[in-house]
Parts: C-alpha cells; structure tokens; sequence
C-alpha cells in the first residue's frame, strides 16, 4: 500500500511528523513502520508535550540511587543496604471503556515495573475520579474499577494499603484510575532496563501475545469520548495468577547471574521495549517476530509489535548462558523464547519468516532521542474571572452548625471509603503486610530490612483548578504532611499528571503552572522526583477534567517506635490544634458541595508556613510527647475531630472563642493545619515548643468516653456519627 501523509494521521501522527519521519529514515516508510513510530510519539510513550516541563522538576539529591527517568521506576535508598523501588501510573481511557480489565490491567503494569527492576512488590496504592455517585453511569464505574483492582491485586498477593477517591461531576466521562507500586530491592541487585553485547541473546518471556491491547498507546494519547466504545479492542486483557508467577521467576532468573538487561512489555509492547532497551546501551537487534508465542494466527508483523498483551517481559541474555535462564522459565511453566539477538549498528530489524518487515533507528524512536518534543502555548484560563469575583461575604454564614456537620460528614469525598477498601486485601502477603491502624499514610513493615515504609497518594484537583501553580503546591504538602503525621520521614515522590488536551492553552497553563508548584514544593521538603507519569487528554464533553497531578510519596521510619496513629487514645487527653485558623472556605467541600459554589479561590496555603509546622510535628512525634496525630483536609477541623473518635469510639468535648467566621473555623480547608492528642502533663512542654519555634498552638478540648460536646451543645454519641460516615457511600449506591 502507498503511505502518505493521511496514512500518518490516521494513525495520530501529524503531517510535519510524517515529515520527520522520512527525513530520519531517509525514505517513506511502510506501514508497520510507521506503525512503530505512531506508538513511540504517541504522548503516552514520548512525552513530547510535557518533557519539557518535566525536566524542571528536581530529579536527583536526597537518598536517590538513580536520576529521574534513567529506569522504569524510582530507587531510593532506605539504609541498611536496601533500596525502595516505587511508581505511580494511569490507566484512565482504558478504564473509561472496560472499567475491570482496565483497573486490573493498570495493577498488573505498574508490579511489572517493579519487578522488572529485580524489587519484590510490597504495597499497592490507587487514587480513583469518577462523575457524580448519583448516576448510574459512576456506579457502573466504580464497580468495575474497585473489582478489576482488587482482583488483580488480591490474586497477584499484593496488599493494597492506601489510596483515594474523588467524587466531580468533571469526570463523568473519563474517570482516573491511578496505580501505584512500592517494592524493595538489595542495593546491587537491581537489573537496568538495557541491551548490550554483540550477539547477546534476546528472549521473550511470560504469556502468548494476542491482539488485545493493539494501538493502546495512542488511544491513550486521544480524547475519549462516548463512541469510545468502538475502540475496545485498545484494552488489554489481564492475568493475575501468571503474573505471579512471572514475578517469582524473574527474581529467581535474576540470582543466576545470566541477565543483562530487563524490560516490560508495557505500552507499545514489543516496539517500546526493543527500542527503548537499545537506546539506552547505544545499540541494537535483531528480532524475528515469528519466534514470538502467539494466541491467535497469522498475526501480522505490525500486530505482533504493537500488542499491549499482559504478562510479558523481553530479558537479554549474556550468551553462553542461555540454559540457565531456560531452566528457570521451565520450571515456572512459562514461556520462553529466543527471537533475536543484540546487535551494534542502532538499528532495529523485524524479520517474519525470514523476510525483513521494518528497520528503525532505536534512538529516533525514544524519549529523549530522535522523538520531537514541543513546546505548547499557554494562557490563562478564562474562568479565573469568575475565580477572582468570588466573595466570601456574599455566603451566609452557618447558623446550624451540627445540622451541616451531618450532611458534610456524608458527602461522598469525605465519608468512609468502606465500600471500596473492603473489597481489597490489605494484609495478603504476609512478609510485609501492613499494620492496618489508622494513620494518615499507609505503614508497611519491610521485613527483613529492620525498617518500616510510610506511603500515600494525594491531590485535591478543586484547588489545582482554582490555583494551578498553588494546587500543586499543596498536592505535594499534604503527602508530606501525611507522611510526617504518621512518625516518618517522607523522602521522593512520583507523580501521574492527569490533565485534559494539551494543545488547549488554558489546559497547558495548568499543567505548567502545576508542575512548577509541585517542582518548588518538592525542593523545599528535599522529596525529589522519582519518576511518573503523564496522561492528557482527559476530557468530558464540556471540556477538560480538573487538572489531577497524583502525588505519591514514600517516606522511611528507621524506628517503628515512632509510628503515629490519627485516632483518640483514652478519655482525658488534651486535644491541641496546630497551625493558625483562617478566615477561609474557599474550594472546600463545605462550599463547593453544600453552598453549590464552583469558582473560589485555593483555600489558604504559605509554603514556608508549611514546612514550619511538619518540622513542628515531627519533632514533637520524635520526642514522644503526643498520642495521635491527624491533619487537617477535606471538611476541615470539624471533620478531623470526629474522624480521630472512629477506631476507639471516643468522642470530644471541645470549645473556641474566635473572631472567624463559624463555617471558616470548623468547616474551612486553610492547609498546614494538625490536631494531635496527649496527656495533661504534656500539655505545658508543647506549648514551650510551639512558642520557641513560634507555631501556633491552640487547646481545644479534651477526648470524652465517646459523647461529643461542642461549645456547650451536646451532639450526642460518636457512634450514631461513625454510622452516617460509614454507610453514606452504600445508602447512596443503594438508593437509599
């Protein structure tokens, strides 16, 4: 068939690429060819919209044991001659169109960039958007995507120890499904995801390729929309039992010494691997497709390329010591084949039955190599107008403070997950399992390495989209803030920056805008970026969803002892607020979902002010003078209060004398805020350190047998409250 340049864009390239794509080749491809390359740009593979932005982002420093993108997940170092391997990733479009394989698929992926690198998989974390709860549509959604994430996860014997869910009407269309991954590795015994060595053997290993998954990548560099249906063929189909046994047999394979390089089929399958592995030792290969296991017949060679097939690995060998590396994948009863071989001349040649279908420089087709990279333009978007004209005198103030308490407490962003989390095994694998006591960041014991692994995923995109530059500020605060609330010390982060199409410029100003926030955040808590994940074009049909950059975070407790939990401990403790109390509602839950107000401004936040009151916190945790400790978000200090009673079923009586306005006080999302407990005769040594270190620091209360008082009123038993929190997102499924 004649390629030309309508060729190219029906399969997402532009014109000026088909372009730079016979200029590199020096002719006009063929299809499969050009194939390889519409997976390679695709957004999803070459970041060719972001890279740039990326790059600003501190990617080095702190514990880091590999720069920013040099692997296929961050490595940092815990001590102890142990590293802790971990990545964030989206598999929003696929989710949006088969919500179980997609969510499940997404798992398997990020576990597979885990291993990959020679780590054992530990913990699980999600963070999850979908449209309004109400309809039926987001019922069906989240159904699939909890059952398609627990399966997996559950079958893989991975706990799943954290995560979120967010409830806009934003993302009705195209829910987020963000998966992320933390494992540990002896330093030194890590694998690179690199070819070298002339004549090394390459091998393909894990399940069969099939046509499930073909073109995935570039359909996740497309907007979705509701015809998206058509395209389901784009979604891969998972396995989780012989990815267990993948995993076993790729950190056996390891221990033998044969391996030179390692790599996940992942997006753009065959094509990325082979490429991306070149690239980076400065080489190439030879493959014969035909050598490859299929599940279906007669797959062309192009099919066989860009399959995004689940459970696979492309491993190169040192030759000579192939039999080792057979013996294993034998007896893990997986299969395993030579289809090619290294090669130093950058080029990439398929053969199918010994005729040459494609031939490709690796480095024309990678990130960082010969793929373009743009830079979009950018402008402020329009609704900030509305933004700017928002005036907190112009909402009544709260007259029934209680009343709106219990309609807060049931808003689906706020109220229990159970629903959800229920369906996940938070304690499979019982070499690490979690502690599962409540604490603002998942604690994982990692045996064997005398520490233990604090982490979670975060970001509220209503203040991204209020705020783009401070949103992302605040995303990276708040994990932190997590982190440290919990007795550890955060130390990298990674990020899966969900954002609508880039070619719109108020769209790329909030990618800028964020990626800078984050960037200057990161560097202030000396958390650098580990790696992550870009994913645009996510859309509705007004428009784009809320600019979502997911922070997750890991942080290192060298002394357990330390660990912090969020909830009451006996009767009588002394409740304290840190941080200072604002005259603020804006973009919290209390004014956006109750008072129906979109536009407002970022709730209140100062970088440095933030820093202050972690290191604050950390100390007084360190020190061991408080009993819990739990920061302040979603509802504000009045949610936090009756949060901390839940796992003890311990209540508060608690009184304020302030000139703020009633819903500011207890309903606002001011940030850098933490309410902690403690004994009486700790309450004068805290206060001295609060006034040393100039924090405020306000007593509020004191824990109660389980009634709750607030400025004299009774409000009756924590219980009939736990009930309403608990039951709120089920009595909505339900239709109650």
């Amino acid at each position: 068939m004649e390629i030309t340049v309508k060729a190219a864009e029906a399969l997402r390239l532009t014109a000026e690429e088909f372009e730079l794509i016979k200029q590199k080749l020096g002719r006009t491809p063929n299809f499969t060819e050009l194939c390889t390359f519409s997976a390679m740009w695709s957004e999803h593979c070459s970041y060719k919209n972001s890279i740039k932005w990326l790059k600003t982002l501190p990617r080095d420093g702190g514990r880091m044991l590999v720069a920013a993108g040099e692997e296929n997940a961050g490595l940092m170092d815990m001590g102890n001659g142990f590293g802790v391997v971990f990545k964030i990733e989206s598999h929003n479009h696929p989710s949006a169109i088969e919500p179980f394989q997609g969510a499940a698929t997404g798992v398997g992926g990020i576990q597979r960039d885990i291993f990959t690198m020679g780590a054992r998989p530990i913990a699980s974390l999600n963070s999850l958007r979908f449209g309004n709860l109400k309809d039926q549509k987001t019922q069906r959604l989240l159904a699939g995507v909890v059952h398609g994430i627990g399966h997996y996860g559950n079958c893989f014997g991975v706990p799943t120890v954290g995560g979120e869910v967010y409830f806009e009407d934003c993302y009705h269309t195209n829910p987020l499904v963000n998966a992320m991954s933390v494992g540990i590795v002896k330093i030194g015994k890590t694998i690179s995801a690199t070819a070298e060595g002339l004549g090394n053997p390459v091998f393909f290993v894990g399940s069969a390729t099939g046509k499930d998954g073909i073109g995935g990548a570039s359909f996740a560099s497309a907007n979705i929309t509701e015809e998206s249906t058509e395209e389901l063929p784009a979604v891969q189909v998972g396995d989780p039992f012989q990815e267990k046994k993948l995993l076993e047999a790729c950190l056996e394979v390891i221990e033998t010494g044969a391996v030179v390089g390692m790599q996940d089929m992942g997006a753009a399958g065959i094509i990325c691997s082979t490429a991306e592995m070149s690239a980076k030792g400065g080489v190439g290969m030879r493959i014969d497709l035909d050598k490859v296991p299929t599940r279906q017949k007669n797959m062309k060679a192009w099919e066989l390329l860009l399959s995004e097939s689940q459970e696979r690995m492309l491993i190169v060998v040192e030759k000579g010591k192939e039999a080792a590396v057979l013996a294993v994948f034998d007896k893990w009863d997986l299969p395993c084949s030579e289809i090619g071989e290294v090669t130093n001349d950058g080029l990439l040649n398929f053969y199918m039955h010994g005729e040459l279908e494609a031939s490709v420089p690796a480095y024309e087709l990678v990130l960082g190599g010969g793929a373009p990279q743009y830079t979009r333009e950018y402008s402020e978007p329009a609704y900030f107008e509305k933004i700017k004209a928002f005036d907190m005198n112009a909402i009544a103030d709260v007259t029934d403070l209680k009343a709106v308490t219990e309609q807060i407490i049931q808003i689906p962003n706020i109220a229990s997950k159970r629903w959800v989390y229920v369906q996940y095994d938070s304690m499979v694998g019982a070499a690490n399992t979690s502690t599962n006591a409540p604490s603002d960041a998942a604690i994982v014991m990692a045996k064997g390495t005398g520490k233990a692994l604090a982490m979670t995923v975060d970001c509220n995109s209503k203040y991204v989209f209020a705020n783009p530059y401070v949103g992302g500020m605040i995303a990276v605060a708040e994990a932190a803030r997590n982190i440290v609330c919990s007795g550890a010390e955060p130390i990298g982060v990674t990020n899966c920056l969900n954002f609508g199409n880039p070619y719109n410029p108020e769209v790329y100003y909030q990618f800028v805008k964020a990626v800078t926030g984050m960037g200057d955040a990161c560097r202030k808590f000396n958390t650098p970026v580990t790696g992550g994940n870009v994913s645009f074009y996510n859309q509705h049909p007004e428009g784009a969803v809320y600019p979502t950059p997911t922070i997750g975070m890991v942080g290192i407790m060298d002394d357990f002892s330390t660990r912090m939990t969020l909830d009451y401990k006996q009767a009588g403790d002394q409740i304290l607020l840190i941080g200072a109390q604002q005259n603020d509602i804006a973009s919290s839950e209390y004014l956006h979902k109750l008072k129906g107000v979109e536009y407002s401004p970022a709730p209140y936040f100062e970088l440095e002010e933030e820093f202050a009151v972690q290191h604050f916190v950390a100390a007084i945790i360190r020190e061991k003078h408080i009993q819990s400790a739990h920061d302040i978000s979603e509802g504000g200090l009045i949610v936090t209060l009756i949060e901390k009673g839940f796992n003890q079923n311990l209540g508060f009586d608690v009184a304020a004398t302030t000139n703020l306005r009633t819903d500011a006080y207890w309903l606002g999302e001011s940030q850098s805020r933490v309410v902690v407990t403690c004994s009486p005769q700790e309450v004068a040594a805290i206060q001295q350190k609060a006034a040393d270190a100039n924090i405020p620091l306000t007593v509020l209360g004191t824990v109660t047998t389980g009634n709750i008082a607030l400025n004299g009123a009774d409000w009756g038993n924590i219980s009939s409250w736990k009930e309403k929190y608990d039951t709120a997102i089920e009595k909505i499924i339900a239709g109650a």
